[in-house]
């Protein structure tokens, strides 16, 4: 979904392939959404402790840190935002292996570009998802922690108003 459609965000591309990098920030950027790039795990979970991505695409072979380690550490942190993994090296183990680390998905190069939009989408659309649950999360443990105390404020005014 494109900003137009009122689903959009800042996506993170994790690749150290520069032109593939260049051509999939300039695809993105044309669908409507804010891409930035990290050519390294290190810079990557650098930016991800520092900005909120609404998704990740992650490259599995990563000059510096592998691929698949910045996915289990991202899980160690809880991160929430989708991750899609974007990779050369498309082989059903590494599917596997990567959905098994956490992944929401796993795309092979050479991409297909209507179902990397249709799995982008859906990313987002979950990530928005995770979003409002945790608001809606908030409101009832708000709301269930705040009934006790309107009720016992209205026991003590009853009290006090009827003699």
């Amino acid at each position: 979904m494109k900003k137009s459609d009122g689903i959009y965000g800042h996506i993170l591309v994790i690749d150290d392939d520069i032109d593939f990098s260049e051509m999939l920030l300039g695809y993105l950027e044309s669908l409507g959404y804010q891409a930035s790039l990290a050519i390294d795990g290190t810079t990557a979970l650098d930016l991800i402790n520092r900005h909120n991505f609404q998704t990740i695409l992650l490259d599995l072979g990563l000059p510096d840190i592998d691929g698949m380690e910045v996915l289990r550490q991202l899980q160690k942190q809880n991160h929430r935002a989708p991750i899609i993994v974007i990779t050369g090296s498309g082989t059903i183990e590494n599917a596997v292996a990567a959905i098994k680390a956490g992944a929401y998905d796993f795309i092979a190069k050479p991409l297909d570009f209507k179902v990397f939009e249709v799995v982008l989408e859906r990313a987002l659309v979950h990530n928005q998802l995770l979003r409002q649950s945790g608001l809606f999360r908030g409101l009832v443990l708000a709301l269930l922690i705040s009934v006790p105390v309107w009720l016992l404020i209205g026991v003590l005014f009853a009290r006090y108003f009827s003699g």
